[in-house]
């Protein structure tokens, strides 16, 4: 199962409620650590903006995640056919534009394999910028999210999230942080379009984004420690190692080592050692909640594992997604009986604040008003 097919399969789990009960832990458990800084307030990430609020990767998802209080706000980028960085949290884009009911664009629906998962529709890299900005984002989840703002907002390009973003800041007289998020960049290179450069060039290329903070994240590994050497270890720029880990997860290679025939697996690079070898070229270990503290066989939160004391030893802040307001994404303790459907706001809170308990760095969030109430409490 490819890293990408997990993500999903998180997803259809509905956040691990369903698919990741019963975790062992990654190392004896310890008591709850502080945050690396300790004197610093958990930091807030809004996961493809208010996600859980309008269509993901919009104007609007980053304005609304602005405005309720996040840090920073995340674009995932993939690379269109002319070369331009947009936001899509994968390249097939399906189920979040409305490119199906576009006949003009019929001729182009195809198949791939993307690491290791085979796909058919629509994708990012078969199309043009200005082709991508005459469709309309569309809601990924709308049974449990709605359908009201489909057809509403723009794909916009990385260049575009980036003058949002500093006007933002100016406007409310706050730093706004970016956390670009690298996808399938082995695929992107094999295909001619590589990311990685491309990323650093509109990063240099913007007064705003060579100075406010930006975290650069990847599930892969190679373009991390590449980017650590293009880069070096200062400046206001650092890096993000996300990570799978637990259960059948363990077993998973990040995509990069896995074309190249490597043996790293996730589990192992959760481990102590592991996390060690990450603080070499990253800066923030970035994990999935569950591997922080893991659910038991009823669903309820266990005992939190050791990933974060570990992580904190090497010197890597610790940075966990994902949390959703609804009860299908919740842990058993924090649901209500509103149907798996249902916002619960009051049990998000909840539940972030017994992660938070662990001494975690940061989080992402789909509500960044929720998240930003959990760390105020």
């Amino acid at each position: 199962m490819s890293t990408n097919q997990a993500r999903r399969r998180l997803l259809r789990g509905l956040g691990g409620a369903l698919g990741l009960a019963a975790l062992p832990a990654f190392g004896q458990a310890r008591p709850a650590s502080a945050r690396l800084q300790a004197d610093a307030a958990p930091t807030l990430y809004a996961h493809r903006g208010a996600s859980a609020l309008f269509p993901e990767h919009t104007l609007a998802a980053y304005a609304r995640a602005i405005q309720d209080g996040a840090d920073f706000v995340e674009p995932d980028l993939v690379c269109t056919r002319d070369g331009m960085l947009v936001a899509r949290h994968e390249y097939a884009i399906t189920d979040t534009t409305d490119v199906a009911a576009r006949p003009e664009f019929t001729k182009r629906k195809t198949r791939k394999t993307i690491d290791g998962e085979a796909h058919e529709g629509w994708f990012v890299s078969d199309f043009t910028l200005a082709e991508l900005k005459t469709l309309r984002a569309v809601e990924r989840l709308p049974k449990m999210r709605g359908s009201r703002h489909d057809g509403q907002f723009q794909i916009v390009s990385l260049e575009e999230i980036i003058d949002f973003v500093a006007a933002e800041s100016a406007a409310r007289g706050r730093t706004i942080g970016l956390i670009p998020e690298l996808k399938h960049s082995t695929w992107s290179a094999a295909n001619g379009l590589a990311l990685e450069e491309r990323l650093v060039s509109t990063l240099n290329a913007h007064a705003y984004t060579r100075r406010a903070p930006v975290v650069v994240q990847s599930f892969e590994t190679a373009n991390l420690k590449a980017l650590r050497k293009r880069l070096g270890a200062s400046g206001n720029v650092r890096l993000a190692q996300l990570m799978v880990a637990g259960g059948r997860l363990d077993a998973l290679r990040p995509a990069d080592v896995a074309l190249s025939g490597g043996s790293l697996t996730y589990g192992e690079m959760v481990s102590r050692r592991g996390l060690q070898a990450v603080a070499a070229y990253a800066d923030i270990a970035a994990p999935v909640h569950r591997a922080v503290i893991p659910l038991g066989p009823d669903e309820r939160l266990g005992a939190p594992t050791a990933i974060v004391a570990d992580a904190h030893a090497a010197g890597l802040q610790v940075v966990a997604w994902t949390f959703r307001p609804e009860n299908a994404f919740l842990a058993a303790d924090f649901r209500n009986g509103d149907g798996p459907n249902a916002r619960n706001e009051a049990g998000s809170i909840a539940e972030i604040r017994r992660y938070l308990e662990t001494g975690i760095d940061g989080l992402f969030s789909d509500d960044s008003a929720v998240a930003r109430a959990a760390i105020r409490g």
